[in-house]
């Protein structure tokens, strides 16, 4: 299994999408000899789907195709190389995928045949169990479907814990607290702009483009910030075969 899942799709002063994650994706690419992709975009909805493909053909150097091109969206997920999930709005996103029945194509294509899946912000999201933990509001619908569960720990993208001046609403600090105090067997990886998980077999690494760590969230547990994925595989049992 192969997975890259990231926090965002650009740094901040960044033009390139995935800029920060460059590196490591074309090393993958051309690792496996790799061409093409399909884009699975769902949860753009002020943007064209088209013109984010021709953007991440142009930053990865790879032919991008958007699967809402496709006369059947799950053989063009049987016959993928690579599969890309845009950021965007989750709730959408995670609709879609349901409504267009590729909850199970891409399950087994990464799976069984060892696609390689990238997915940031909405796209990191729905690699997880559920989307509970994401930052987006519902604006499709209320139902909490069940997500691609290809990483096995719920994981909260676009983490920051400032305290804006001002602001007398919750932190995400205390959101993610109120997680974990309702779901007591379940962790949250807080993840900054910027990093990255990825999962090459059974192997779990971390990247940060700010040299920054991430956070573990564990009802009854102090919550810290790390840099070493053993901190991961301590608190939760990791296994993504």
């Amino acid at each position: 299994m192969e997975l890259f899942l990231l926090s965002n799709g650009k740094l901040s002063g960044e033009s390139e999408l995935l800029g920060y994650a460059k590196a490591r994706l074309q090393t993958m690419l051309q690792a496996r000899k790799i061409t093409s992709a399909v884009l699975i975009p769902y949860a753009l909805i002020r943007s064209d789907y088209d013109a984010r493909a021709k953007e991440l053909s142009d930053a990865l150097g790879i032919q991008v195709s958007s699967i809402h091109h496709a006369e059947s969206p799950a053989e063009a997920i049987a016959s993928a190389e690579c599969i890309l999930i845009s950021g965007g709005n989750t709730w959408m996103l995670n609709q879609l995928l349901h409504e267009n029945s590729l909850i199970v194509p891409i399950q087994r294509a990464v799976r069984e045949r060892n696609v390689p899946y990238v997915g940031w912000s909405a796209g990191c999201n729905v690699a997880t169990p559920s989307i509970r933990t994401t930052n987006d509001m519902p604006v499709r619908n209320s139902v909490v479907l069940p997500a691609l569960n290809l990483f096995p720990v719920q994981i909260n993208p676009h983490y920051i814990d400032a305290h804006l001046s001002g602001h007398m609403g919750e932190t995400r600090d205390e959101r993610i607290a109120e997680f974990c105090a309702v779901n007591p067997s379940e962790s949250v990886i807080a993840l900054r702009e910027g990093s990255l998980l990825q999962v090459s077999g059974n192997d779990l690494s971390y990247f940060s483009a700010k040299d920054q760590g991430f956070k573990v969230f564990r009802h009854g547990h102090e919550t810290q910030e790390y840099l070493d994925t053993q901190a991961i595989q301590s608190l939760v049992p990791f296994n993504c075969q």
